[in-house]
């Protein structure tokens, strides 16, 4: 079940992707001689006009062949080569597009049955940094260290990106219709901590251990499921967060149970002493802390807003990636993704359908989001690099040879394929031999 809704899911993001190439070459009058979904040896096919729609074995891409794309066709007027730059651009441009359309709709269903992840204060600490501030229970934070703020998610990306230390931290809240400015100077703190990250939610709770914390030391793994802290049940992470608020850890060991491959196991485990700086806010951070149900004017509105903060991950995680902050560990590619979907189904389908549906919506709408942001990036044999080209003809008036830029472009896809291969090692190996 797990891989056959995976599959369904990468069948629905690329047809999308491919239908918007598909429909605007042909708004466009370039002739299209097969749109596939799937990549590898022939299913199913069948002729209409000059096109073969087919399904091919591997569900894992897809692709709308038009005449022209990769070399000159002289005398045919059908080739993209030859139509406008702008005919061209439009061609290209609308895959992403069309992938930013679904994550927008997709939204739209999310937040019409969920409601929307309002960036609401949920509580302040008394003599905390916030509490000086001026933040109080239910607060909007409209603006958040340089970032405008729509979703609660995003100042948890924003403290991702810039963890807070001793700087001072600007914000805008909105109380009573009301919009006002203040600065929050983080205090520093000391406290013992279990070295671990999870999600404060109502799935179970999955952990990720910190290199050199705590759990590590005691021997949890990434992927144990804590069930007990002490004779404190834990039935999901909403239950751990609701543990730490309410239990200050000390230096004193503390029996924690938990499932490893089927198998509950307890282990001891001495809190680390820490040392950081923090503000004392605690804000909406997702879907299932405080959602509040919109009219249709609203649903619209969250919604861009949701494409908009699932756009700017994918920036972020980019430049992640390019400084060298973001372990090889934390790319995934199709078998990752996979894998993925089969732990988001998991976890959401002890909850009932809804909760599935929900879940996979989200989803849907990051990976959507982030096919759009990737393949406009500016590298040969992706749309945004068959869109550079198009950009540098406007800019130098002149016609690139479609020969040569066809080269670049088949030099960049077997570059692009050998990354994938290593993608789908890496990924293959994260899930069999680093578990």
């Amino acid at each position: 079940m797990k891989i056959i809704i995976a599959l369904l899911i990468f069948a629905v993001i690329v047809f999308i992707h491919e239908l918007g190439h598909f429909l605007l070459a042909k708004a466009n009058g370039v002739g299209v001689t097969e749109f596939a979904v799937g990549m590898g040896p022939k299913l199913f096919s069948f002729n209409k006009g000059e096109t073969m729609y087919s399904i091919r074995l591997l569900p894992l891409g897809g692709y709308c062949s038009m005449i022209g794309e990769d070399e000159a066709v002289e005398d045919d007027e059908r080739a993209l080569c030859n139509k406008t730059a702008l005919q061209r651009f439009l061609v290209l441009f609308a895959g992403p597009f069309f992938n930013f359309i679904l994550a927008f709709i997709l939204a739209i269903v999310l937040i019409a049955l969920v409601g929307a992840d309002v960036p609401k204060v949920i509580s302040v600490d008394k003599d905390s940094a916030a509490y000086e501030a001026g933040l109080r229970e239910g607060d909007l934070i409209k603006k958040y260290n340089g970032y405008t703020i729509g979703v609660g998610r995003e100042i948890y990306l924003s403290d991702f990106v810039n963890p807070v230390d001793d700087k001072a931290i600007k914000v805008t809240f909105e109380r009573d219709g009301q919009k006002y400015d203040t600065v929050i100077e983080p205090k520093k703190v000391s406290k013992y901590m279990f070295g671990m990250s999870y999600s404060n939610d109502d799935s179970k709770c999955k952990i990720t251990v910190v290199e050199g914390g705590a759990m590590e030391k005691a021997g949890f793994k990434n992927g144990d499921v804590i069930t007990a802290v002490g004779d404190t049940k834990i039935t999901s992470g909403a239950d751990f967060f609701e543990f730490i608020g309410t239990n200050s850890l000390t230096a004193d060991t503390v029996d924690v149970s938990f499932i490893r491959e089927g198998e509950e196991m307890t282990l001891e485990v001495t809190p680390n002493k820490s040392e950081s700086y923090e503000t004392g806010l605690t804000y909406n951070s997702n879907y299932t802390d405080i959602n509040t149900k919109e009219n249709v004017f609203g649903i619209l509105g969250y919604s861009l807003l949701e494409v908009r903060y699932q756009v700017k991950t994918v920036i972020l995680s980019l430049k992640y990636i390019i400084t060298g902050h973001a372990s090889k560990d934390s790319i995934a590619g199709p078998v990752g993704i996979v894998n993925m979907v089969g732990d988001v189904y998991e976890q959401s389908s002890e909850f009932g359908l809804l909760a599935v549906l929900e879940s996979l919506l989200s989803f849907m709408i990051m990976i959507s989001a982030n096919l759009g942001v990737m393949n406009l990036l500016p590298i040969p044999a992706l749309d945004g690099g068959r869109i550079l080209f198009v950009i540098v003809e406007v800019i130098r008036g002149k016609k690139l040879d479609p020969n040569k830029e066809g080269v670049v472009h088949f030099i960049g896809f077997v570059i692009l394929m050998g990354l994938m291969v290593l993608v789908m090692y890496n990924d293959i190996a994260n899930i069999f031999f680093r578990k």
